[in-house]
């Protein structure tokens, strides 16, 4: 018996231990991928010579050569800058490229994205060239402290963890005195040492579950597998629970509630005012209408094609979101191009901050088109275009209305440019950017993504607080945050520029009250998520660039996304979206609750099966009976009885209320006071029926092995029973229904095959040290423990009934 006992422990122990090393995610490459995000060679002026060095060869003092396309190896100060704009997305998380210029910034404390005389590591030229002196390298640069931020941090114990490891030392204690109590006990009573001692044993491994760290581990693999269905890849096996208990989401703006691509959505056209998209009319082609799109679509260095109906594009967002625009008015850049061939241009310079261009028409009349800042561009301006070719002088009244919904698109968050002409050009001196006709305003922004404001209601129904945590301007995101319902009126909204000044002490005292945050360095985030963790919420961070990976790291769970994320941010986090979709967070969290739930249940039906033995054995010798058990038949009982039913629990369907109920007090444990007070009801009722039998047993025979087989039976049939109480704590078995889960009938069937094998196998009744019952013998057995059932439909109603 011993030996069979020992060989069971070690194969739970090995099985654990392999799932748990299969599942748990690799050793942090955090530096390894910002290594990938350096330039391998840059172009540098030394001693008045350009050489080509090593990115790592760089030092400060040396200038860097700036051109489109070029990775910056190092953070430096500009010095020269031609119609340069640089995209930071990989550190600001904004996907709109920065414009540069050598002017001296005044003021001190300014963030990341307002550096416009600095250039960073890791960031890259989109458009125009320059020269920068270059201040930081390596570990110093922006991207460097962020490798230092991550290097720094500590892994956390998740809830799940901690609950766990709470569980595991309150069941020690417990069972040590109990165990200590029964061994007193019976040497007062006069009993032999060897004899209590081997009792003493039978007690502990009644009262350990030891297929429970097993259990836990295969329902948390279980969970990463479902995960997938739902685009959710899941890095460390511990988070699946987790995100059950997540109160806060901290979630990137840019690529997470939004689409990440900018989009026309409004238009300003004079005589008529405001016209959204979805209403604009194209009637004719020299209306009011079509030569505003004509105009933005071709003063334009976007390319936009259709292969294979799929829409491809290149070139600056902002003018991406153009051509798009015009082409959704079967206005196609490339046929316009055809009927108004490019003869000569003036790029978009950052001083003039517009950009024109001349066209030849196909009867060789020329004309310019002119797009750039409203109030630049409205300047240059003397006329308005109205119709088919017409056009009349601008009015100050006119002026001053352009001038108003400019204003007024701006407040909504809205990108505004301006669209201009110039027609019946002659004389090849005559200048191009004055005396224009103006043709209309055009508005875009990165939209929210559809799914967005359903996900958000149900984050708000299951009681999570969502908060926007965004590089890009405070009007936009709050006007982003207003639009998908995340902020209401009279809200909090923070900038950089305030959390420079904050300790996280300051911050703790407004961090509850805060739901958009603007404008924020990869510090600032650190700083959100250590205030929420100290006020004790339960905190995961979104984010999908390399600003994001030092909160992703700290944060309760950390969700990268998985199509425009940098390995840098996959790698420290713990969950991966595949779809890059908001919504799935919402169906992860259902997941993560749905899997808490279950382990939950397994806890509780292995306890209240363990209570049942241990009492059972408790009481037997209290009033010096018997053992009504022996080891062998215990770890049977908890190995293969109580396991098969335990893992068919671990895949319960989610409960009805599973995300109309609040998220759980991250204090509360696994067992909470109410789950106790259920696993002591659970454990005394099998109790109660099993020592029915025990006494019947011993009343009606004198074979100690039949009454053993007899409570034996009746305790593992109980037990499967007990598991169809399990499959809800608070709901009746009634409405939950016995085939929401298939598995755990087969599970109970097995279990139940496997019991009958051990009573009647001659084989296995030598092992277990069991012995054939009658008809009469099983009857009685199985009413008793079918009893079980019934007992708890009353508890539950007793309990819920004002539910």
């Amino acid at each position: 018996g011993e030996i069979t006992d020992a060989v069971l422990i070690l194969i739970i122990v090995i099985i654990n231990a392999v799932l748990s090393t299969m599942q748990e995610s690799k050793a942090e490459k955090s530096l390894e991928m910002l290594k990938k995000l350096s330039a391998p060679t840059a172009r540098v002026i030394r001693d008045g010579v350009v050489v080509t060095v090593a990115s790592r060869e760089i030092v400060p003092g040396d200038i860097v050569i700036l051109e489109a396309g070029n990775y910056i190896p190092a953070d430096g100060r500009l010095i020269e800058a031609v119609n340069l704009s640089v995209s930071e997305a990989a550190l600001t998380g904004e996907s709109e490229p920065v414009e540069k210029s050598t002017h001296v910034i005044e003021s001190e404390d300014v963030p990341i994205g307002d550096r416009h005389n600095m250039v960073f590591s890791g960031t890259v030229v989109a458009r125009g060239r320059g020269k920068c002196l270059v201040t930081a390298t390596g570990i110093n640069t922006e991207i460097g402290h962020i490798a230092q931020m991550l290097s720094e941090m500590e892994e956390t114990e998740t809830p799940l963890q901690r609950n766990l490891n709470k569980l595991g030392k309150q069941i020690g204690n417990i069972v040590l005195i109990i165990c200590g109590i029964v061994f007193l006990a019976g040497l007062f009573q006069g009993n032999p040492i060897l004899e209590m001692l081997l009792t003493a044993i039978s007690l502990a491994v009644a009262a350990v579950p030891e297929g429970l760290p097993a259990v836990v581990t295969i329902v948390l693999a279980l969970g990463m597998h479902n995960m997938v269905k739902r685009h959710v890849i899941i890095r460390k096996l511990q988070a699946v629970e987790t995100l059950g208990s997540v109160n806060v989401i901290c979630s990137d703006k840019t690529g997470t509630l939004t689409k990440n691509e900018m989009t026309v959505v409004s238009y300003y056209i004079p005589g008529k005012g405001f016209v959204e998209d979805e209403q604009l009319s194209v009637q004719g082609e020299h209306s009011q209408e079509a030569e505003l799109l004509r105009g933005a679509a071709i003063c334009n260095d976007a390319f936009l094609s259709i292969r294979d109906g799929e829409r491809i594009t290149s070139g600056d967002p902002t003018e991406i979101a153009l051509v798009v625009a015009a082409a959704k008015h079967s206005l196609i850049k490339s046929e316009l191009e055809k009927d108004f061939q490019r003869i000569h241009e003036i790029p978009f310079d950052s001083s003039r901050k517009m950009m024109t261009t001349v066209h030849k028409t196909k009867d060789d009349q020329k004309i310019a088109y002119t797009k750039g800042a409203p109030d630049v561009v409205l300047n240059s301006c003397s006329s308005i275009y109205l119709s088919n070719g017409l056009t009349k002088p601008m009015t100050d009244e006119e002026r001053k209305n352009i001038e108003e919904a400019n204003s007024a698109m701006a407040k909504k968050g809205l990108r505004v440019l301006a669209v201009a002409m110039k027609r019946e050009l002659h004389d090849e001196s005559e200048p191009l950017e004055s005396d224009l006709t103006f043709v209309g305003l055009v508005g875009m922004i990165d939209p929210p993504r559809p799914e967005v404001i359903e996900a958000l209601k149900k984050c708000h129904a299951a009681g999570i607080r969502v908060v926007m945590i965004t590089g890009d301007h405070k009007i936009t995101a709050e006007s982003i945050a207003k639009e998908i319902g995340l902020a209401k009126d009279g809200h909090i909204a923070m900038t950089g520029n305030e959390l420079i000044h904050m300790e996280v002490s300051d911050l703790m005292n407004v961090v509850e009250d805060v739901q958009v945050y603007a404008r924020v360095s990869p510090s600032d985030k650190l700083k959100i998520v250590q205030a929420l963790k100290e006020k004790g919420h339960i905190v995961a961070m979104t984010g999908d660039g390399v600003n994001d990976a030092p909160a992703l790291k700290k944060a309760d769970i950390g969700v990268a996304m998985g199509i425009v994320g940098t390995d840098v941010a996959k790698d420290a986090s713990e969950m991966v979206l595949t779809d890059d979709n908001f919504a799935s967070i919402v169906s992860a969290t259902e997941e993560g609750r749905r899997i808490f739930d279950n382990i939950r249940k397994v806890v509780y039906y292995l306890l209240s099966c363990n209570i049942s033995e241990v009492a059972t054995i408790f009481i037997s010798i209290l009033f010096k009976l018997p053992l009504p058990l022996i080891p062998v038949q215990i770890l049977w009982m908890n190995l293969v009885t109580d396991g098969l039913p335990a893992l068919a629990l671990g895949v319960e369907a989610a409960e009805p209320d599973i995300m109309n109920r609040p998220p759980r007090n991250p204090k509360e444990g696994i067992i909470s006071k109410r789950v106790m007070q259920d696993i002591f009801l659970g454990g005394i009722y099998l109790t109660v029926l099993s020592m029915f039998v025990y006494i019947f047993s011993l009343l009606e025979h004198d074979s100690i092995e039949l009454s053993r087989t007899m409570v034996f039976f009746t305790l593992c049939t109980g037990q499967i029973f007990h598991a169809f109480n399990s499959k809800s704590l608070r709901f009746s078995l009634f409405k939950i229904g016995l085939k929401s889960n298939p598995k755990l009938l087969l599970a109970n069937f097995v279990s139940f095959i496997l019991l009958i094998s051990v009573i009647y196998i001659p084989f296995l009744q030598n092992i277990f040290h069991t012995t054939s019952l009658t008809g009469i013998q099983l009857i009685v057995s199985i009413l008793a423990s079918v009893l079980i059932i019934p007992l708890f439909e009353l508890t539950k109603f007793l309990r819920y009934r004002d539910r």
